[in-house]
């Protein structure tokens, strides 16, 4: 049996790390009197193959745990953050992330540049966080945008009435077009007149963007875009951007990252 930091060194990934995976229901380690974390040669195992599935296939941790599940490597009596033991909605999610990191909400507002009464609401349900604030949240927490979606229930067809949905921010509206085991993240973005981002953000990948209906007005490595019904649009996750509807009525896009690093 392994200690936390003997099992991080095996696998390559920081304690801290290991912690967030057994959150979302990764690995479940044994525990001392002490409560000490105590890894096992199959936990091990197992924690290589997803460090694989991560840095080669490019896999978030619940598309990992979706795909161990399939592959009889993981028990699906094992939760994650987003299965149905687990408390639904974004606002539960974020205390979730906080007090098992034993964050206090000052905290996390100071490091993300948010004011404590805001997130408090978060927290509550009380209020949507745009698209920046929720890219900020995500990099603090080590999580991706993706991982705020409920994702459970994984499938190859999916009904518009099936979509997994996520209120960014007043005006805005991200759904999910499909999850589990992808190595793309594809969207489809409801953006209200003169709602947008709520800021510029940057994150690792890749994206493509096909413009549906409206308007849409982009800025990007110092030059802005304004695309109509039909233009798409390539770039770097890492570039900074920014955006927002121009226009008088509602902007469709269809959004895809890979991998799925949003």
């Amino acid at each position: 049996m392994l200690t936390i930091g003997e099992a991080a060194r095996q696998v390559k990934m920081s304690a801290s790390a290991l912690r967030d995976w057994e959150r979302l229901g990764l690995v479940t380690p044994q525990r001392t009197p002490s409560r000490y974390r105590l890894y096992s040669p199959a936990d091990v195992k197992l924690l290589k193959h997803a460090v694989y599935l991560n840095r080669v296939r490019g896999l978030n941790a619940p598309a990992i745990i979706e795909l161990l599940k399939r592959r009889g490597l993981l028990s699906s009596a094992k939760k994650s953050a987003h299965g149905s033991g687990a408390a639904a909605g974004l606002g539960p999610l974020l205390r979730q992330a906080r007090t098992q990191r034993g964050k206090s909400l000052d905290h996390v507002a100071r490091a993300t540049n948010i004011s404590v009464g805001f997130l408090s609401n978060l927290e509550r349900s009380q209020a949507s966080a745009s698209v920046g604030t929720l890219r900020r949240l995500a990099d603090y927490f080590q999580l991706n945008v993706l991982d705020f979606f409920d994702q459970s229930g994984s499938q190859p067809l999916v009904r518009p009435k099936q979509r997994k949905r996520l209120d960014a921010g007043p005006g805005v509206r991200m759904e999910l077009l499909a999850w589990g085991n992808t190595v793309m993240e594809p969207h489809l973005f409801r953006v209200a007149p003169g709602k947008g981002s709520g800021g510029a953000y940057a994150h690792e990948g890749e994206e493509f963007l096909y413009l549906l209906n409206g308007e849409l007005e982009i800025a990007l490595a110092g030059e802005t875009y304004r695309m109509m019904p039909g233009d798409s649009l390539y770039f770097e996750s890492s570039t900074p951007h920014q955006w927002s509807n121009p226009g008088n009525k509602e902007t469709l896009i269809l959004w895809v990252n890979t991998p799925p690093t949003f």
